[in-house]
């Protein structure tokens, strides 16, 4: 759980940075390079599948220890007064990681499966290089099919899929915007336990520096990452 866990952490950081591209304001060629980069570059790939396997790892240990621990416990948390003994978060993991599987469910469905075999559009880019000046085009399906970059007569032309206009159009849906809001609040008490709680796994309970792990696991990964997730949809359903 603890090393899944810190992996997921990690890639949470390096996706966060990516998705950041769609704040950009240049109609997304700065994200669909970035999207074309992360589903073609090999070492990524690799990482990639190592990615849905832990999470898969992550989800299926979760739910043997939760067994594993009813099955142990003779008395219900209740008659402990759980409250009082143990925070709300690590009392609700279990909830809280259900919510968070069902939310990469959508979002896979939503934007990887599509790119890979869905109807996403196609675009192309032209910057002049010497004003640095971009316009870009709609591309007809049977126009194109793979991305290609290339220079002509002073002219960058890059044609892509238009994973950002997918990304644009999902999020006018009111119903996806509140799942994902639900899910970077589970995302964030999720975080708030689970971070420091894998450090102290592996014994790192050293109160010289548990201190910084337990504020980089609240400040960082539970409120700063899951905040800057959830305006990713709320900038596209109110400014876009």
């Amino acid at each position: 759980m603890a090393l899944t866990g810190l992996f997921l952490c990690s890639f949470l950081v390096i996706h966060l940075i990516g998705n950041l591209q769609l704040f950009k304001a240049d109609g997304g060629k700065a994200f669909n390079e970035y999207a074309y980069f992360m589903t073609h570059f090999m070492p990524i790939k690799i990482v990639s599948y190592l990615l849905y396997t832990s999470i898969v790892v992550h989800a299926c240990y979760a739910l043997i220890l939760t067994i594993g621990n009813r099955k142990a416990r003779k008395v219900s948390y209740g008659a402990y007064k759980g409250s009082a003994n143990s925070p709300w978060t690590s009392r609700n993991m279990g909830i809280l990681g259900t919510v968070l599987l069902i939310f990469i469910s959508v979002h896979m469905s939503n934007f990887w499966y599509e790119y890979h075999w869905g109807k996403v559009p196609f675009v192309e880019y032209r910057t002049d290089l010497n004003t640095l000046q971009t316009t870009q085009r709609d591309l007809p399906a049977a126009e194109f099919k793979e991305y290609v970059k290339y220079q002509e007569q002073g002219v960058e032309i890059i044609k892509a899929k238009d994973l950002y206009a997918t990304t644009a159009f999902a999020f006018k849906n009111c119903w996806l915007v509140a799942l994902y809001l639900l899910g970077m609040a589970a995302l964030s008490f999720h975080l708030i336990h689970g971070f420091q709680s894998a450090f102290q796994t592996f014994g790192l309970n050293h109160k010289k520096y548990m201190p910084l792990i337990k504020c980089i696991g609240v400040w960082g990964f539970g409120v700063l990452i899951p905040l800057a997730f959830a305006a990713m949809p709320l900038y596209f359903f109110f400014c876009k």
